[in-house]
């Protein structure tokens, strides 16, 4: 039997996190890694500790100061997470959250002797987020193999992004044929403690929309 390469999961226990653990589950030996960055609630964490053992992954929760990742409605309360859709960057965006991200993937890929990262960004259902455009997964990629030993000893890094083209329907509907029970996921901004949906925040109307569109029943758990 011919081991599998190893590869560095970024697992939110969000719809796109776990659609891309279930792609990469298929050719990688994943390690999965999640963040409490002190967000609204720790639901999404719930899902992603459940889905991991779920998919059989080694997974690590990295717990983040306090401080660092600020500024948003997704980690301070005093700002209201909107129930309508913006234009721009919106309130929803954490400073800088893939680049903490991803310095995090990186240095556990390299200790893991791993050349590959996967993460869900998506440039497609919406873009108000400058850390998912593919020129920044490009610059970042560009940085990680200047920046490491593996890097310049030729063991060259690769940032997966395989939603980054997709529709919020593609990625259901690949889901689906990968085996993902969505039911299990949490992708609501201001989800409740047992991980059920508001229904109105941007994250949740995008997912409604991605399974109208997939011609789905969605089996979100709504409050």
């Amino acid at each position: 039997m011919i081991d599998k390469p190893k590869a560095i999961i970024l697992l939110s226990g969000g719809l796109d996190s776990v659609t891309v653990l279930a792609i990469a589950n298929k050719h990688y030996e994943c390690i999965a890694i999640s963040f409490d960055y002190r967000q609204r609630h720790v639901s999404e964490l719930n899902a992603a500790k459940a889905i991991a053992l779920e998919y059989e992954v080694r997974h690590q929760v990295i717990r983040l100061d306090d401080a660092v990742l600020g500024g948003s409605a997704l980690t301070d309360a005093t700002i209201d997470v909107p129930h309508q859709l913006e234009t721009g960057i919106p309130v929803t965006y954490v400073p800088a959250r893939n680049t903490v991200f991803l310095a995090h993937a990186l240095a556990i890929a390299e200790v893991n002797q791993s050349s590959d990262i996967f993460i869900g960004v998506n440039a497609v259902d919406y873009s108000g987020y400058p850390d998912c455009r593919p020129a920044y997964i490009e610059a970042f990629e560009k940085m990680a193999n200047l920046a490491t030993r593996a890097g310049i000893e030729g063991h060259k890094l690769h940032i997966h992004t395989p939603l980054m083209e997709m529709s919020k329907a593609e990625i259901i509907r690949t889901g689906i044929e990968y085996g993902v029970d969505y039911s299990r996921t949490v992708s609501c901004y201001q989800a409740d403690p047992e991980g059920r949906a508001c229904g109105v925040c941007d994250s949740c109307r995008y997912r409604k929309k991605g399974f109208e569109e997939a011609g789905l029943e969605d089996v979100t758990r709504y409050q």
